[in-house]
């Protein structure tokens, strides 16, 4: 990655821009204010906070999991849109990072990362052309899209060939499956989109992948199942291009899938010996594993033991009044918080005298734009001006709420994390 262009990011000052910093700090810049390593509890509410030592519990175990497997990892960058995190990522042993759209990859390119998988179709004009002129301007870029239809392929192909495109754009064929998302529907659909790419000189097949997360709910039976049905046709289809000679400009083949919460079925499935013409690179593209989380993901994700992932975001909110028994009102609401896969979760409450205390037969009942409903039993004590943790549920739709976060270690903050949403 580009260490100038990280370490630019310390240059910038707080100022009035970034909800949870108080006037105090609006005259540092970012590395000053992470300097003084101040206790978090000088910052205001409401806040979202990255725990340093679960960060990098989480980070190291995920790449132990993909070496021990024999899988690599482009972690889909959508979730924290931090490059400071994707530089982590990258050190720990990630092989490239995954985009979702042309937006995400000139920010990635932005911040020096080479090899970026964008699991999905490039269609517009502008955003070929720019893949056609950075792929001319930077020789090490190397770009992976997806492809699921021959229209497609044919307007990459010759908006690519009117930019005289350099390279070919690497692509991976995209296979679906009935009522999901993007993707081919069948195996023979995948063949036909793949002899188009490998027809179009300005296109070369490297692979097939797809999305198996959005196949399933739960880890119910008949879910699992299902979604290893789809994998082992993924499987099927990279050994049928295979077969088909389609592979022969590719000096490997990348067979990609793994969101979050179902890799262990992607590793059993997509692993092992391929018997293939050439070695196979298997890439999992999970994302929410660098955070996890208290709600979706811990009733989902395969490493969640005792020596599994542990949550890294929380959100810091103040009591605003307690109106009746049984209600306190937070300063942080749908603006500030997750909401769409689970509420947070309270966990503790810091008392005015500085103690901590954990918090039982509570929840948070609604979120409004900026207050949370938490509902407690008689048995607990809120008072206006205490301070409420709670862990979150979905950090893909926490991050993109904050532009600056505090990572904190034994309660100071020892950095702060940009994200570019």
């Amino acid at each position: 990655m580009d260490d100038a262009a990280l370490e630019a990011l310390a240059a910038e000052r707080i100022g009035w821009r970034y909800k949870g910093f108080p006037a105090r700090f609006t005259e540092l810049t970012v590395g000053e204010l992470v300097e003084t390593r101040p206790p978090l509890a000088q910052l205001g509410t409401p806040l979202l906070v990255l725990d340093g030592p679960a960060l990098e519990h989480n980070l190291t175990l995920m790449a132990q999991y993909c070496a021990k497997h024999g899988v690599d990892l482009a972690p889909h960058g959508k979730t924290t849109m931090a490059p400071q995190l994707f530089a982590r990522q990258l050190a720990a042993g990630s092989w490239g990072i995954t985009a979702a759209t042309i937006a995400h990859v000139r920010v990635y390119r932005a911040f020096g990362v080479e090899t970026i998988v964008l699991a999905n179709q490039v269609v517009d004009p502008d955003s070929l052309r720019w893949i056609a002129d950075e792929s001319r301007r930077a020789p090490h870029f190397r770009l992976l899209c997806f492809a699921d239809s021959i229209t497609g392929v044919e307007l990459m192909q010759a908006i690519l060939a009117e930019a005289d495109a350099v390279r070919p754009v690497d692509v991976v064929i995209d296979l679906g499956a009935p009522a999901g998302r993007t993707g081919c529907r069948n195996l023979d659909e995948a063949e036909a989109v793949a002899r188009a790419v490998r027809a179009a000189d300005r296109l070369r097949l490297v692979g097939a992948g797809g999305f198996e997360g959005a196949l399933a709910p739960d880890r119910a039976p008949q879910n699992i199942e299902h979604i290893r049905d789809y994998l082992r046709s993924l499987r099927q289809l990279v050994l049928r291009l295979d077969e088909a000679g389609l592979f022969d400009e590719a000096d490997e083949i990348v067979a990609t899938a793994g969101g979050s919460a179902y890799f262990d079925d992607v590793v059993e499935i997509l692993g092992g010996d391929w018997k293939a013409s050439r070695p196979v690179r298997i890439v999992l593209r999970s994302g929410a594993y660098i955070t996890h989380d208290d709600g979706h993901y811990r009733r989902l994700t395969p490493l969640t033991a005792d020596a599994g992932f542990r949550p890294a975001l929380s959100i810091r909110g103040r009591v605003l009044s307690t109106p009746e028994p049984g209600l306190a009102l937070l300063d942080f609401g749908k603006r500030d918080a997750p909401f769409d896969l689970g509420l947070p979760e309270p966990h503790t409450v810091e008392r005015a005298d500085g103690s901590t205390q954990q918090l039982a037969g509570c929840a948070i009942a609604a979120l409004a734009d900026q207050h949370a409903f938490l509902r407690h039993g008689d048995s607990t004590r809120l008072r206006v001006g205490e301070i409420v943790t709670c862990g979150i549920s979905h950090p893909c739709t926490a991050f993109d709420k904050w532009q600056l976060i505090p990572i904190v270690e034994d309660g100071r903050v020892v950095d702060l994390v940009r994200t570019f949403f």
